[in-house]
């Protein structure tokens, strides 16, 4: 049992005083700090070891025992958030622990690191890890997209450890994913978990991959197949207007770039006594440089783009390059719509399978224009085949390009077709 007097402590703000009273409501509500003192502590004559403590405004309910050699001091909340009789209760609780040999303190830091190595095992925490352990292989697009999914999409999943994650629970979030934001997006959300898993289990940070078994949301779904005709190629071009966003659909067109190869491209990339653009390996999808002799329509189209003092980027805004698709598509649109153009269901990476097949119709050989779009080789082909194939790439643009003109030529003299013509 613990006395009921015990020898002044001392603390770095003052002296703290012990004194024994019979707890009550009325009593605990009349407790003072002794004048002159700083810190104060006030103990139950009915539960020894249980007390108030009193500093500056604070008031808080303690319980104080020795376990083996060392003397314990643990606070239990706030007086005026705990009821007396709970925190004697709870107080009851924590000598019931001492007398049977457990040490609540001990308990209560297991608890602690318990709780650390959840967290550490977070959603969250370990997409981090895997984002960064992954940045050498992704572009910068791709790691940005990805940090998006697992931070908006998958957010009510976060702050729970990977293997608490149910696939019942990814199940359902996928339904509320396919609700706000559409079949490609949670497909997107899913293939992005699934591979966060799969990294998570050969670190030996996880078992099992729960996303195994749930159901794609585009399973099924065929896969985007939208060719633009002569036609309608000729109504986009046309559509363009001599800025940041009208330039950049034309050498979409020319290129058969993505979007971002050409919206965040930098005049240090391109050679114009050459003629080659230079796409480093961060920025292309696949991780390789893409090195194209640009036709001389593009060359002519970025000499008429005006250089920003001080900007390395060719289009947008200063450190970022183009930003603004939506917006700039929008007012595509409604400019073709406004002249009598409308393309059903079209988008601008549409573009880029329109100019791959036309190398095909143009007679381009597959593997030339498959590189000619920054696709890779694979397989034994990529093992023993180092040839770059740069003046045939450059040779298939140019032919694109001449066919580009020969369709604007056609249609100089007739006004943009009609919706019926388009289709």
């Amino acid at each position: 049992m613990l006395p009921k007097f015990r020898n002044v402590l001392h603390f770095p703000r003052g002296k703290q005083w012990e004194a024994n009273m019979k707890f009550t409501k009325d009593t605990v509500a009349r407790l003072t700090i002794p004048p002159g003192k700083t810190d104060h502590i006030a103990w139950d004559d009915d539960l020894p070891g249980f007390g108030i403590r009193l500093r500056g405004m604070s008031r808080v309910f303690i319980v104080q025992y020795r376990h083996g050699l060392r003397q314990r001091r643990e606070s239990l909340g706030d007086v005026r958030k705990i009821k007396l009789d709970d925190a004697r209760k709870i107080a009851r609780q924590r000598f019931a622990s001492i007398e049977l040999g457990v040490d609540p303190a001990a308990e209560k830091a297991k608890a602690r690191r318990a709780q650390a190595a959840t967290s550490a095992l977070a959603l969250g925490r370990v997409a981090d890890r895997y984002l960064a352990a992954k940045s050498h292989l992704m572009s910068a697009r791709t790691n940005r997209a990805a940090r998006r999914y697992f931070e908006t999409h998958w957010k009510p999943l976060r702050l729970r450890s990977l293997d608490t994650i149910q696939r019942a629970d990814i199940a359902a979030r996928l339904q509320e994913l396919i609700r706000d934001h559409g079949l490609m997006a949670a497909s997107r959300a899913r293939a992005h978990l699934s591979a966060v898993y799969s990294w998570a289990m050969a670190e030996g940070l996880c078992e099992t991959n729960p996303v195994i078994g749930t159901n794609n949301p585009t399973a099924g779904v065929p896969p985007r197949d939208r060719v633009l005709t002569d036609r309608e190629l000729s109504a986009v071009w046309r559509a363009c207007l001599d800025d940041d966003p009208g330039r950049i659909v034309r050498l979409l067109i020319l290129t058969g770039c993505r979007r971002e190869e050409i919206g965040q491209m930098k005049w240090s990339e391109v050679d114009f006594d050459t003629g080659v653009l230079t796409i480093p390996a961060e920025r292309v999808k696949n991780r390789r440089t893409l090195t194209l002799s640009l036709p001389a329509m593009a060359l002519d189209i970025m000499r008429e783009q005006p250089r920003r003092e001080g900007r390395d980027y060719v289009f947008g805004e200063r450190g970022i390059g183009f930003s603004g698709w939506s917006y700039a598509t929008m007012s595509l649109h409604a400019r073709m719509a406004a002249a009598g153009a409308v393309l059903p269901g079209w988008r601008l990476h549409d573009l880029r399978r329109t100019m791959r097949s036309g190398l095909g119709r143009l007679a381009v050989p597959p593997h030339i224009a498959e590189l000619a779009i920054g696709h890779a080789r694979k397989g034994i082909e990529a093992t023993y085949d180092r040839y770059s194939y740069q003046a045939e790439i450059g040779d298939a643009l140019a032919r694109w390009a001449h066919h580009v003109d020969s369709v604007i030529e056609r249609t100089a003299g007739h006004d943009c077709a009609s919706a019926r013509e388009l289709k």
